[in-house]
């Protein structure tokens, strides 16, 4: 090999290795700022399990939550730009493909542009909430109802907001049963962790990803029913969504195993941005 194409080796070698530290370390805010949102919501699902808030259990309720606390200002300006890293990890899963042996097909690089399109959205509200501290964006519940009203009024809007819930709920099934089986496994370092580590980092993993998916499933059953009905107020936010759970037979105390598991989701998220490989 001659001397410049050596040099052009190093230099491809150089800027591979300088773009791998950039995206593991926007990933890693990334799942940072999403652990800190789970906590959050579930923290304020568990009190209202208990009577305890008036607040809503989503994200808008996290980010006033959060906007409360010493620094508040600062932490939001963080949790906004953690999201953006998500983000762009996301998109460059996109453009170079992801971890795993098929982490280059078009199923996953179309999932990774699903994921990252869902982050900047994130990112774009929460960052308007630290720049304005006035609003939100509206709760999750009226968001679904206003868009689902929108859609229910175009040609067709009917067969879309139905086909829009089930995919919810075959989305939410997928989580749950991918996080029941451990296929997050696949994923992280384990040689990296001690078999304590390893057993919580299951225990998190296994309930968090379980309730997460099933206040997914949940909410896209409750478009299928806006749909079928052609009322966009069966539509349900992530609040409204949990609050549900305390109006089956088994009461707040559902609602409250559903919040301890979305607080031991944001506690994997945790997990995730230690040991996740990027």
């Amino acid at each position: 090999m001659n001397t410049s194409a050596m040099a052009r080796s190093g230099r491809f070698r150089a800027r591979r290795a300088a773009r791998g530290s950039v995206t593991e370390g926007a990933a890693r805010a990334g799942f940072t700022a999403r652990g800190v949102i789970y906590l959050l919501v579930g923290a304020l699902a568990l009190q209202i399990a208990f009577g305890g808030t008036g607040r809503q259990a989503d994200r808008g309720g996290a980010l006033q939550e959060l906007a409360h606390q010493p620094f508040g200002a600062v932490l939001l300006w963080a949790l906004g730009v953690g999201l953006v890293g998500m983000a762009l990890w996301r998109l460059s899963e996109v453009v170079f493909g992801s971890v795993g042996k098929d982490g280059r097909s078009p199923r996953k690089r179309l999932m990774a542009a699903a994921r990252c399109a869902f982050y900047v959205f994130v990112a774009y509200s929460v960052l308007s909430f630290a720049a304005s501290r006035h609003q939100s964006g509206g709760s999750s519940d009226q968001q679904s109802r206003d868009a689902t009203a929108r859609v229910l009024e175009i040609p067709a809007g009917q067969w879309l907001v139905g086909a829009a819930g089930l995919a919810i709920v075959g989305a939410g099934g997928w989580i749950a049963v991918r996080a029941v089986l451990r296929k997050y496994h696949n994923k992280l370092r384990l040689g990296e962790m001690s078999p304590r580590t390893r057993r919580l980092v299951d225990v998190t993993g296994m309930a968090g990803g379980a309730a997460r998916g099933l206040v997914f499933a949940v909410a896209g059953v409750f478009a299928v029913r806006a749909a079928i009905d052609y009322e966009p107020d069966r539509a349900k936010g992530l609040d409204d969504t949990l609050r549900s759970f305390a109006e089956t037979p088994l009461g707040p105390w559902l609602l409250a195993c559903v919040a301890a598991g979305l607080v031991l989701f944001g506690v994997f998220s945790f997990a995730m941005a230690r040991w996740r490989r990027v």
